[in-house]
């Protein structure tokens, strides 16, 4: 059985995704299907950068 590997995303992607979660203009899922990541990811993102 073939294994994925996991998706390591830079910092840089990550803020700038998780500042589009954050201003509120998309929703999660319409910025999953534009970035392709999942939306409990992007949540995660989210709540790191608003701690």
């Amino acid at each position: 059985m073939d294994m994925k590997k996991r998706r390591v995303f830079s910092a840089e992607f990550k803020a700038r995704v998780a500042l589009e979660a954050v201003t509120g203009a998309q929703t999660l899922s319409e910025l999953s299907a534009k970035h392709g990541v999942h939306p409990n990811v992007i949540a995660q993102w989210k709540r790191r950068v608003q701690e």
